[in-house]
């Protein structure tokens, strides 16, 4: 872009020869027109135009199209002006004629790192549709709610706590806050604090110096440190023991923290995101969680619902589950017959979705046709036990119950048929039926 025609169509020249598309400008208002079309990657621009300066046209361009390099050209610099128009963002600022031989190295340098940065930018977006709130199943009301309230908490930097059975998507829900905030670029660490014991907690979490311990042979980054800029999910944060949450705790009082065997302090932006099924505040009671940090971590409570209390998704949940892991193990499974979701609709889920999602995968293991049926779900999901008892495939009873409501689901039903299948009485098919409670 210059407004001298002659110059112009000279670099426009120098530039084609290289197997460039060029487009011309004589003046900023027609630049800026043809960058809006996103067409273009680099801008060559002179630094005094009719209507303006390029100098300024930089830090207009870069605001609103940021991906975009520009190259400065003058007849004569100044440093003053070289420094403004690397501060608004050019990626050079060369004189006209004696940099000439720059032009086109800096034009394939231009280029190089606009199309790094597209690559970076579509990696991201690929990695917030995969954690984002995109990835959490379910329309019921309950679900909903939760999802606005976790979004309207997602773009700042505040403590989230976040309360619910074992298997309700607590992760789930931290990594789609994580995606959705201004971290969203950075790490994003997970730590269970119930997997560990407290000296390993310890130097996972916040890292060691080498020879602190023994087997401690190097120096190790905590978690911690790893999550630095970023999020770190601590899950479980119930299971913490007492020592370590006054390190915690200084860590969100201070952000700063000292490695096992260390001296020094090390300082660290993150955002702490933690989960419990437990009830902390009992805990605090009882003396096993510090009141303290307790107050830190739940600035922002967000209770997730377990799967009983939002039944109307299940259909939703195993329609995505069946096509996850049908895609996984390459069968052809076009989705559930209705007994399926009728026996997953009236079961308790203790263990909420997580359960579903093994009961699924097993299902979508042992089907032999394009639809699940009900004899493809796990035994203790269609005889789910009305005592405390554990369901056992070795109990003769049970083996019995499966084996006559398979035959009656495979003639749909026809009790005489299904008792010609195994060669016993009708009198006695009805009343196994009804010994077992079947349908």
């Amino acid at each position: 872009m210059d407004d001298d025609i002659k110059i112009r169509g000279l670099l426009s020249r120098i530039i084609s020869f290289e197997n460039y598309k060029v487009f011309e400008a004589g003046d900023l208002r027609t630049a800026g027109k043809v960058a809006q079309k996103g067409i273009i990657d680099v801008i060559v621009c002179d630094v005094k135009l009719p209507d303006g300066n390029g100098i300024d046209f930089t830090k207009e361009i870069k605001a609103k199209l940021p991906w975009i390099e520009i190259i400065l050209l003058t007849g004569h610099g100044s440093i003053a002006d070289g420094v403004q128009a690397m501060k608004y963002g050019a990626l050079d600022y060369i004189i006209k004629g004696s940099d000439n031989e720059k032009l086109i190295p800096l034009i394939e340098h231009a280029i190089e790192k606009v199309r790094l940065q597209k690559k970076v930018w579509q990696l991201e977006r690929q990695v917030a549709d995969t954690l984002g709130f995109e990835n959490i199943v379910g329309k019921s009301i309950v679900i909903q709610n939760t999802i606005a309230q976790a979004k309207k908490v997602a773009s700042g930097n505040t403590t989230v706590l976040l309360l619910g059975e074992t298997g309700t998507g607590k992760e789930l829900f931290a990594k789609a806050i994580h995606a959705a905030g201004s971290r969203a670029a950075q790490p994003f660490m997970a730590l269970n604090c119930s997997a560990f014991s407290k000296n390993l907690l310890e130097s996972e979490l916040f890292g060691h110096k080498a020879g602190a311990f023994t087997g401690a042979v190097k120096d190790k980054r905590g978690l911690i440190e790893e999550a630095d800029g970023g999020t770190l999910f601590l899950d479980e944060v119930g299971e913490m023991n007492i020592s370590l949450q006054a390190k915690l705790l200084r860590v969100l009082e201070a952000n700063e923290f000292i490695k096992v065997g260390g001296t020094s302090a090390t300082t660290v932006d993150v955002r702490i995101i933690s989960a419990t099924n437990r009830d902390l505040r009992s805990e605090v009671l009882a003396g096993n969680f510090r009141e303290d940090l307790f107050y830190r971590l739940n600035v922002f409570t967000l209770q997730i619902p377990p799967l009983r209390e939002r039944k109307k998704d299940i259909p939703l949940l195993t329609k995505y589950f069946v096509d996850l892991f049908a895609k996984k193990m390459n069968k052809e499974i076009s989705g559930t017959d209705k007994d399926v979701l009728n026996c997953l609709e009236n079961q308790y889920w203790k263990g909420n979705i997580r359960e579903l999602k093994n009961a699924i995968e097993r299902a979508v293991i042992m089907a032999e046709h394009p639809v699940l049926t009900l004899a493809d779900l796990p035994l203790e999901i269609q005889f789910p036990q009305e005592d405390d008892r554990p369901f056992s495939t070795f109990d003769f009873s049970n083996v019995e119950r499966l084996h006559i409501q398979r035959v009656l689901t495979y003639t749909k039903g026809d009790k005489a048929e299904a008792a010609r299948l195994m060669n016993i009485s009708l009198s006695t098919i009805y009343r196994k039926i009804e010994v077992y409670g079947l349908t």
